[in-house]
């Protein structure tokens, strides 16, 4: 008999969470070009369906998305223990937005993705995990 496991992944992976395909499809490509392993979904619902959520090094998560937020996604992910790094990405995030993600331990990195911030800045998030409570 066979078994019927994932396979281990030797890189790290990323969860994309955009309702814009193209911007899915570019940071996909900006990923894995760097080497990590990149999983896409354009909904948070989508997301905290999928029961492979946990194995994920780093969520980069857009703040305007149907139905829950990018940071209610967080509140969710958390509430499950799920501790991995989560980066927000949005346009212009409002005072409320700023504290709420600043709250939740969450950096944001503003739209346009322009060089290589945002791939900085998962770098980061994975050397140094946020610590568990």
């Amino acid at each position: 008999m066979t078994s019927q496991q994932e396979p281990v992944l030797a890189s790290p992976l990323i969860v994309v969470v955009d309702d814009d395909a193209a911007v899915r499809g570019s940071l996909k490509f900006a990923l894995e070009i760097e080497g990590f392993v990149v999983r896409t979904y354009p909904k948070g619902d989508d997301l905290l369906d999928d029961a492979r959520r946990a194995d994920c090094a780093c969520f980069i998560i857009d703040h305007k998305l149907p139905g829950m937020n990018g940071l209610e996604v967080v509140a969710e992910l958390r509430k499950e223990r799920i501790a991995a790094p989560v980066i927000l990405i949005t346009s212009h995030p409002n005072n409320a937005v700023q504290q709420r993600a600043a709250q939740a331990g969450v950096p944001i990195v503003e739209k346009p993705l322009l060089g290589n911030t945002l791939i900085d800045r998962v770098r980061d998030a994975i050397a140094h995990p946020p610590t568990a409570h």
